[in-house]
């Protein structure tokens, strides 16, 4: 359940790769978020079976009952303006089968996305036959050349990782996007900004947030 920036880029696109046969990232974003609690910015982890660096994202499952996880939510977001709605989506996604993180993730991606209204096609890379000894960039490319895409957008950290001009050798706009600053009421506390899209679903309408997914610039 990222934060909005990464709704952003799904609903700029097309086809949205979900990048579920890399490994997976100790301590990075995988499984694990922010959400408001008592007015502070508080991380909240999925556990998972086995999770390590050396295995595929597609090789891990969750080992996480969401018991934990339900009560802090509605600790934090009861008296919410979209709590009953956002919890009955919440409760839809950790109901899913848990024997495969990465179709977890999949799954609450498309979820999140019919809520939200929007429609770009859902790719997992693992179903692409593609070259699988390439690495990084090249990887990136293979995967643009596969789908035919003539554009590549990324997120703006990516702009470390890849080069405009070795996209456009290949024929391909390479572009990064860079999210607009957004605020909106959170209760009467001093505004956090940047927490999981469960934060900014629980206190705004999908028609608000239609409006905040379309504030970034492509750089």
């Amino acid at each position: 359940m990222p934060y909005i920036g990464y709704w952003q880029l799904i609903k700029c696109v097309d086809k949205y790769v979900i990048y579920d046969d890399v490994n997976y990232i100790n301590r990075g974003w995988i499984n694990r978020n922010n959400i408001l609690v008592n007015g502070k910015k508080q991380l909240f982890s999925i556990s998972l079976n086995g999770a390590s660096q050396n295995k595929l994202i597609n090789a891990i499952s969750i080992s996480d009952d969401f018991v934990k996880f339900r009560k802090t939510i509605a600790m934090a977001y009861s008296k919410a303006p979209y709590y009953y709605d956002i919890s009955s989506l919440i409760n839809k996604i950790i109901g899913f089968p848990k024997d495969n993180l990465a179709n977890f993730i999949g799954n609450s991606i498309e979820l999140v996305c019919d809520y939200l209204d929007i429609k770009t096609r859902l790719i997992m890379s693992s179903s692409i036959e593609k070259n699988n000894s390439l690495k990084a960039q090249d990887k990136i490319l293979d995967i643009c050349s596969i789908l035919k895409a003539d554009t590549y957008i990324n997120a703006i950290g990516g702009q470390e990782l890849y080069k405009k001009e070795d996209f456009a050798k290949e024929g391909i706009r390479l572009d990064f996007i860079k999210s607009k600053y957004i605020e909106y009421p959170q209760f009467k506390n001093e505004f956090v900004p940047w927490l999981s899209i469960i934060d900014v679903m629980m206190f705004n309408s999908v028609g608000e947030i239609s409006f905040m997914l379309d504030k970034y610039d492509l750089v």
